[in-house]
């Protein structure tokens, strides 16, 4: 048995009269959380409301149409302490009904603005960006920002955690149930994806990494060439994917002094300004058809600051600058 929480608030819309064609965007909360260890996640879209993120698009000049947050199933029992695949079933469902919502507002001609909630729901979004393009024969490119590669498999994983598991489900590399939601996989050619920011990985993703030949821009790199230049190879590297690419921004990435409401954190992550340069070139260099941030957790936050600046960096990702 399984206990359906979550009703979606009716969607409503915010107009902003000097909206510019194209400036339309279509934001799905995802209050996800059993994809991870630590509770909290789940109110990340609640949070970032709270934090303005709607109200401060439509002063940016965007059309603003909020779904409210997805229904979830979620588990009347825990998992058991060995599951390699926690929870899978109802992340599985989850994936399958974000994939089916971010195709709708594609076909909205909205840009998909998906607001969770823990990692693992980046297999629903780019499920849903990527069955929508491959309808009319484009790939997708990808920027994925993470402290963490989430590069795992059911085979590889420490934890049973599908939050750790993603990048390497959208690449085909895992159970089947999270390869081969919408249909069809694998959904991403690693020649046009992009890992951004990581400082913790295992020992399978590292071979994974390897197999794949995926980019990974480490901390170290990005320390010894600056964000400036390695988020240019980032976005070049990205672009050469016929739609477009799609941009998915763990806070974990972050340094836990700016960004303290993760549940993963880990020192020596971007700074305040290193990120929000990354999501500044972004929206200079155009290309982005879809964005996602995650894992805000509001359990502990200070003061709402993490969602705050989430909602700060996804201004900048869509054209907000300083003059």
């Amino acid at each position: 048995m399984n206990e359906v929480q979550n009703e979606r608030p009716q969607a409503f819309p915010l107009k902003q009269v000097s909206a510019e064609s194209g400036k339309r965007i279509g934001v799905v909360g995802v209050p996800l959380d059993f994809g991870a260890e630590v509770a909290g996640v789940g109110l990340g879209p609640a949070a970032m409301r709270v934090a303005g993120l709607n109200h401060r698009l439509a002063q940016l000049g965007y059309e603003v149409r909020d779904l409210g947050d997805l229904r979830i199933v979620r588990p009347t029992e825990m998992a058991a302490p060995n599951e390699r695949l926690r929870y899978l079933k109802e992340i599985t469902q989850t994936c399958e009904d974000l994939a089916i919502e971010v195709r709708a507002v594609l076909a909205q001609n909205e840009l998909p603005l998906v607001i969770g909630g823990d990692h693992a729901i980046a297999m629903g979004t780019i499920s849903g960006v990527a069955s929508f393009y491959r309808e009319r024969n484009e790939s997708i490119g990808l920027i994925w920002f993470d402290a963490h590669a989430d590069m795992n498999t059911h085979e590889t994983t420490p934890s049973g955690n599908i939050h750790g598991m993603p990048l390497a489900a959208m690449l085909g590399y895992g159970a089947s149930e999270l390869t081969q939601i919408a249909g069809f996989a694998p959904k991403l050619d690693p020649r046009f994806c992009v890992h951004v920011g990581a400082r913790d990985v295992d020992q399978g993703e590292r071979e994974l990494i390897r197999r794949t030949g995926i980019r990974f821009i480490t901390m170290r790199e990005i320390d010894e060439r600056g964000m400036s230049s390695c988020m240019d190879e980032a976005i070049e590297i990205a672009r050469q994917a016929a739609a477009g690419f799609h941009v998915t921004f763990d806070v974990d990435a972050l340094d836990p002094a700016d960004a303290p409401g993760s549940g993963t954190v880990v020192r020596g992550g971007f700074t305040y300004r290193e990120a929000h340069l990354a999501m500044e070139k972004i929206a200079e260099a155009g290309g982005m058809i879809s964005l996602e941030i995650v894992e805000i957790n509001t359990t502990l936050d200070v003061n709402n600051k993490t969602a705050a600046l989430g909602v700060e960096l996804v201004l900048s990702a869509l054209g907000k600058t300083i003059l």
